[in-house]
């Protein structure tokens, strides 16, 4: 399908328009603020030129439940060091419970053996609880580290609310994890407890992990205890080993009788880690106060979750959606947590999910679309999908052709909201505001409170241009701290370094006139040549059109005397060869999308284009290892899905002893 960018796809009607959540925020802040917008962009200006006033308003329109008041909303924008809340003492765990009503369902779970099952809101609270109990007669403290080596189940739910209930603090890492790349993380917090399964199953196979939870936990000495979850096999007995089982066989907690943890609106909450690609994840700490703000303003205004209604986003507990699909309930939404493989035991196994729960939101990556549509499938001609109204494509850079996808074979009639943010702040940036249409290809807007712009090599702001994504204004949900790091050097150099007191998310964006917003990948896979900037991620949709490359990654080397060397790497699907044919088509394709400067110097063919554990193309540490850093500081294999695939890159270069004097081919 033939498809322009920002191409009109959908607009909203005026039923939908007045049923949004949006609306009914638009509607309180004229009655109780005497405030009025005349659209999304004069909203979006307010909460950006306003801190204190639009956050006091979600603080106030959500009723946030908290021991004791703040006196004010933010006592300084300084970055980093913006104080909010000063005075608050709240608790996430308490406000998730508390949100949902009681005799209700809390959520849906299913796994490749189970269907779909329900969980309710009282069976949850009482777990929560006794766990919570068991956990402080275990000794957990606030400030202390509980770990997870847990799926997508509700008992990594129940132990993450249990731990954030008593003022500790969470961390996940999924059982899919290597060893190293769960002691690379988890060594920088020395966690007191561990929540662990002996095994998972995906893809129709049962992977065993008992022998590498066993080396997990030698090299943690500081834990204390092991919560066992077996699902497959029995654990070996050990003084360390407490049973899921028996902490749960205690004597029920009535609410009146448990305590949360009251704790200022800074307080850590959970710990996630970036994508330790190029070195040791960063352990990112965020607060128990700004995770519920910017949880209750991102899935009420730009989810657009209602009390009662289904979502689905598929994730693992490794990847930040995790964490904020089980926000859900803050709303009265009912997720469904899904443990298994995306497309066992067919290609529409996620569908058939949504269709049986009754799913209204829809969530998944654009790499997960684009295997969908080179296997021809169309999930509207086996689901019916009747209560299905939104879509999310988030996880990576959505081409036109993915956001018309949806159109074409889903429904005709639906919002496909999709959103780019990062696990730094556990949200989104740039994303949907149901009130607008849809276009191809395009992010609807800014998100509220979040003061994004695009900025040149210079700092200077533009329009229609791509430059880097930064923030010029601090927002709540912003990391606490990175832990570890005392001094705060690590934070200023990983947020700051280039543009003191903004925010530098690292991601490319180009920002059109009405608010339109395009993230085309990490900055430093820039594709600058002669002056002119692109994504990587347009040279893949360019590539889009020949048929016979299954995958690619391109990057631009900058050599000495101002001259550049850029390989493009594919992957070919089987039975295809590369020969002056291919290599002629797939000039001319990126030709006429760009231009000539952003034509390959090289075409080569790979076995494995390289990805991290989150679905993530690896562009910047290839980049690197082709300019000749040490294969082990360019890239941490511990953080790969396919750690061989760096191989290729690292042949190559052995192979060009003269690689940086090739001169780079004439544009």
């Amino acid at each position: 399908m033939t498809i322009q960018e920002s191409e009109l796809l959908w607009s909203p009607s005026p039923a939908w328009i007045e049923n949004a959540n949006l609306t009914h925020f638009l509607r309180w802040l004229a009655e109780e603020r005497g405030l009025d917008f005349a659209d999304y962009d004069a909203l979006w200006r307010w909460s950006v030129d306003d801190l204190e006033g639009f956050w006091g308003a979600i603080w106030d329109f959500f009723a946030v439940k908290a021991s004791a008041p703040h006196y004010r909303v933010l006592e300084s924008e300084t970055m980093p060091g913006a104080r909010w809340f000063p005075g608050a003492k709240l608790n996430y765990a308490e406000n998730m419970l508390g949100a949902m009503r009681p005799g209700t369902i809390a959520l849906y779970y299913a796994s490749e053996a189970k269907p779909a099952e329900a969980l309710g809101a009282d069976e949850l609270g009482a777990k929560v609880r006794v766990l919570a109990t068991a956990l402080r007669d275990l000794g957990v403290e606030p400030g202390d580290r509980v770990a997870s080596y847990m799926p997508n189940i509700p008992e990594t739910l129940i132990a993450m609310l249990a731990t954030t209930a008593i003022g500790a603090i969470w961390t996940s890492c999924s059982p899919d994890f290597g060893t190293q790349g769960v002691l690379d993380r988890l060594t920088q917090l020395q966690p007191k407890v561990l929540f662990a399964v002996d095994g998972y199953q995906y893809g129709g196979k049962i992977f065993d992990r008992r022998a590498e939870l066993k080396t997990i936990v030698a090299g943690l000495p500081s834990l204390q205890k092991i919560v066992a979850l077996s699902r497959f096999a029995a654990f070996e007995a050990s003084p360390q080993i407490v049973a899921w089982e028996s902490l749960l066989d205690r004597p029920a907690v009535a609410p009146a009788d448990f305590r949360f943890e009251q704790l200022g609106f800074s307080a850590p909450l959970w710990i996630l880690f970036s994508s330790g690609t190029t070195g040791l994840p960063k352990p990112i700490v965020h607060g128990h106060g700004g995770i519920l703000l910017e949880s209750l303003k991102c899935m009420a205004f730009h989810f657009d979750l209602h009390p009662g209604e289904t979502a689905f986003f598929y994730s693992t507990t490794g990847w930040m959606m995790w964490n904020a699909v089980v926000t859900m309930p803050l709303l009265g939404a009912r997720p469904l947590l899904y443990d298994g493989h995306p497309t066992y035991p067919d290609v529409g196994t996620l569908w058939r999910l949504a269709d049986q729960i009754g799913a209204s939101f829809f969530g998944a990556s654009p790499s997960y679309v684009d295997m969908l549509r080179k296997a021809g499938f169309s999930p509207k001609a086996h689901f019916k999908l009747e209560k299905l109204r939104a879509i999310m494509p988030a996880g990576s850079p959505v081409s036109p052709e993915c956001t018309a996808w949806f159109y074409e074979n889903v429904k005709s009639d639906l919002w496909v909201a999709t959103g780019s943010g990062g696990t730094d702040i556990c949200s989104g940036l740039v994303g949907a505001a149901p009130i607008l249409p849809v276009r191809a290809g395009e992010i609807q807007a800014r998100q509220l409170g979040v003061a994004v712009e695009c900025f040149d090599e210079d700092g200077r702001p533009r329009i229609d241009e791509i430059g880097e994504l930064v923030i010029l204004k601090p927002m709540p949900s912003m990391p606490v701290a990175l832990w570890g790091d005392s001094s705060g050097d690590r934070y200023r150099e990983t947020y700051f370094d280039k543009y003191p007191g903004i925010w530098r998310h690292g991601d490319l964006i180009r920002v059109n006139a009405r608010g339109g917003c395009f993230v085309l990948g990490r900055s430093d896979a820039t594709l600058n040549r002669h002056g002119v900037r692109i994504g990587a991620a347009e040279i893949y949709r360019a590539l889009e059109a020949v048929t016979e490359i299954a995958d690619a990654l391109i990057v631009n080397l900058d050599l000495p005397g101002g001259r550049f060397f850029m390989p493009l790497f594919v992957k070919l699907k089987a039975g295809f060869a590369l020969d002056a044919d291919l290599e002629a088509r797939i000039v001319g394709a990126i030709r006429k999308a760009y231009s000539p400067r952003h034509v390959p110097d090289r075409i080569l063919v790979v076995a494995e284009i390289p990805y991290t554990l989150t679905g993530k193309k690896m562009e910047v540490p290839v980049r690197r290892i082709l300019m000749g850093a040490a294969p082990e500081k360019a890239a941490n294999r511990n953080a790969m899905a396919n750690p061989h695939a760096l191989d290729a890159f690292v042949d190559y270069l052995a192979g060009q002893k003269d690689f940086q004097l090739q001169e780079a081919a004439a544009p």
